[in-house]
């Protein structure tokens, strides 16, 4: 016995000696990662519906049966009722029960049996219009910020309808919407449907479109997986808004239209741009814009006013140069009165000088004539250049004064604010002009302005 035992403790390791609870969740773990969601088919038995929302059932067929689960959350999303006997066919993750280690499903999907082969028609047309480039992301438009006018495909005894007019009214009232009636369900639905969404393509009166029904089976749904009715969403002019079925419905419709809504209420919500929302959001931009205008003529009135201070009008100009000229003329004056005192001073001198020694009066003489007539020279040339200065500036002011340039055929023309005009791009047509002449001034009105 104590061999035993001591070979039974060498044989098996204490390290690899597993809790049943560690066991429990090795086994849920392989079963979770081996076997990803897969499809389950079977009969539905001891069924139970419990008070919290979750469903308790078992799937089984002639030779075997598995515990299943499918809770509030799933459950919530199927528009019929399970029942004892009933074939479905579940999506379900294999995984195990750890507190009893029993081997169950928890089935996030299910239907009835035979509505497996409308899935793989499912599949295969979305291949198709996939593999075509229908879904391209690329050719998806985007919807209109603030729409006008929202048009409705679906049935007028729908709820989806109510539910689609009053989110629009509650959202944005100033909305209008067009409903373009069809049948969402049965025999004859996709080509009515079609004709529907053509007739809304060949008026061309709405911002956008709204396709939608309630919730239902898939074969309730069948008529939004229907290929004509996918081409004919894509060939409307307007972007298309599919609200079809729950969140957890996706049709061929779905995948067609340029954004899937998971409610027709959604659908409404994505097209009708809350008028709140808008109002507080307008008025922080005309908050801003009116700030940012402030700011713009505080800024171009100061460049008024500076501009005003180095602006100089042309009489004052005149004066000033007026003004400079007459000084010119005084300080040439005092230089040639000095200029001819200086000589005659020096002329006397000379005599005096010419006197006292006693030279030749008549060498003396005739070089006084010479320096007399050399001094009437000097100071007729000095006269006559500082003359010449003189006649030359005053003609130079001539040119300077408007009334010269009036004289000799121009004009100026001002605008109704005084201000000179300059280019006649600056002018639009009705603009009130004045012009003075030589001799008087008129007014005009702008009829016609070019350039260059």
């Amino acid at each position: 016995m104590n061999d035993f035992s001591s070979f039974a403790r060498t044989a098996t390791p204490a390290a690899e000696v597993l809790s049943v609870s560690a066991l429990a969740r090795s086994v849920r773990d392989l079963l979770e990662h081996r076997f990803p969601l897969v499809w389950v088919a079977g009969e539905i038995s001891n069924l139970t519906l419990a008070r919290s929302g979750h469903w308790y059932f078992s799937l089984k067929d002639d030779n075997a049966q598995v515990r299943c689960v499918m809770f509030r959350h799933r459950a919530q999303y199927l528009d019929w009722q399970p029942r004892e006997g009933m074939h479905v066919e579940a999506r379900a993750l294999v995984t195990l029960y750890e507190p009893r280690g029993d081997f169950q499903l928890n089935v996030e999907f299910m239907r009835q049996a035979g509505q497996g082969a409308l899935y793989e028609a499912f599949l295969r047309l979305r291949d198709k219009l996939a593999a075509e480039g229908l879904f391209d992301p690329a050719l998806k438009r985007e919807l209109p910020s603030f729409p006008r006018t929202v048009g409705v495909v679906t049935s007028l005894q729908a709820a989806a309808l109510r539910d689609v007019l009053t989110v629009l009214a509650r959202r944005n009232p100033s909305i209008s919407v067009i409903v373009y009636p069809t049948s969402v369900q049965g025999e004859g639905a996709p080509e009515e449907i079609v004709a529907a969404l053509r007739t809304a393509s060949r008026r061309n009166e709405v911002d956008a479109l709204i396709l939608c029904r309630g919730g239902g089976s898939i074969e309730d749904l069948w008529a939004f997986n229907n290929e004509a009715v996918a081409r004919a969403i894509r060939a409307c002019p307007m972007p298309v808004v599919c609200g079809v079925g729950h969140e957890t419905d996706v049709t061929i419709a779905d995948l067609a239209a340029d954004r899937r809504a998971p409610t027709p209420t959604a659908a409404a919500e994505m097209l009708s741009p809350e008028r709140e929302v808008l109002l507080a959001q307008l008025a922080r931009l005309a908050h801003s814009l009116g700030r940012s205008m402030r700011r713009t003529l505080e800024s171009r009135m100061q460049q008024v006013d500076y501009l005003a201070k180095r602006l100089i009008h042309p009489a004052r100009q005149l004066q000033t140069q007026q003004l400079m000229l007459e000084q010119l003329r005084s300080r040439l004056l005092h230089a040639t009165a000095r200029h001819i005192e200086r000589l005659e001073w020096q002329t006397r001198s000379l005599m005096e000088r010419s006197c006292r020694a006693l030279p030749n009066i008549g060498a003396l003489h005739a070089r006084v004539n010479e320096l007399m007539r050399r001094v009437a020279t000097a100071s007729g040339n000095t006269l006559a250049a500082r003359a010449a200065r003189v006649e030359h500036l005053a003609r130079a002011l001539a040119h300077l004064d408007p009334r010269a340039v009036l004289a000799r055929g121009y004009s100026i023309v001002t605008d109704e604010q005084g201000r000179i005009v300059r280019d006649a791009a600056a002018l639009a047509r009705g603009d009130a002009l004045r012009i003075a002449f030589a001799r008087g001034e008129a007014k005009a009105r702008v009829e016609e302005t070019r350039g260059e």
